[in-house]
């Protein structure tokens, strides 16, 4: 069953773990916006996907007129770290790569999300939505959640669930300092 269009994250209860964050940016939602969508830029300011370029199932990139993100396309991140850091990692597994789907993606609402493509769904399912918005208090909100499922999921936890948590703030930090820099 496809669920591509669905424009709401999967509930955290569907999933054995969940990993979300949220910050507050003193910059234009615009200026967050067309920085978290910015992919060549993360290895200036994103500690925990260093890397990241849209291609084909295979992880070929894709020619640079085509790099505009879109649902059905691509993205393959490498090196993604973890722990979380600007410099080469020392050791041979916190360096690692996935590769995802992107299932949504509104610019009017600032929303993106992507899958897992680097396993079959039913070992593991990792979905990740990303926003930005402007709060109550006229403050620009950058949230991310990722539901992580399926049996390979508790082991993704173990080994991984506390560097996915740091990753996912450091990425928030990250995203905010730069934002507000420019």
């Amino acid at each position: 069953m496809s669920d591509w269009g669905r424009d709401t994250p999967p509930e955290a209860s569907s999933g054995v773990f969940v990993s979300a964050t949220s910050i507050t940016i003193d910059a234009p939602p615009e200026k967050v916006w067309s920085t978290l969508l910015d992919f060549k830029s993360y290895r200036e300011w994103n500690p925990f996907v260093r890397h990241q370029v849209l291609t084909d199932a295979s992880r070929n990139p894709l020619p640079e007129s085509s790099q505009e993100p879109s649902p059905g396309k691509y993205v393959y991140m490498n090196p993604v770290h973890l722990p979380p850091q600007m410099d080469k990692p020392s050791l041979p597994w916190q360096k690692n790569s996935t590769l995802v789907v992107i299932t949504y993606l509104n610019h009017e609402t600032r929303r993106v999300a992507w899958r897992t493509a680097s396993f079959p769904r039913f070992l593991l399912d990792a979905e990740r939505w990303q926003t930005v918005s402007v709060g109550d208090d006229g403050k620009t909100r950058y949230e991310t959640y990722e539901v992580f499922r399926g049996p390979l999921a508790y082991v993704v936890n173990f080994f991984m669930g506390k560097h996915l948590h740091q990753a996912a703030r450091a990425m928030a930090e990250g995203l905010k300092a730069r934002a507000e820099a420019s």
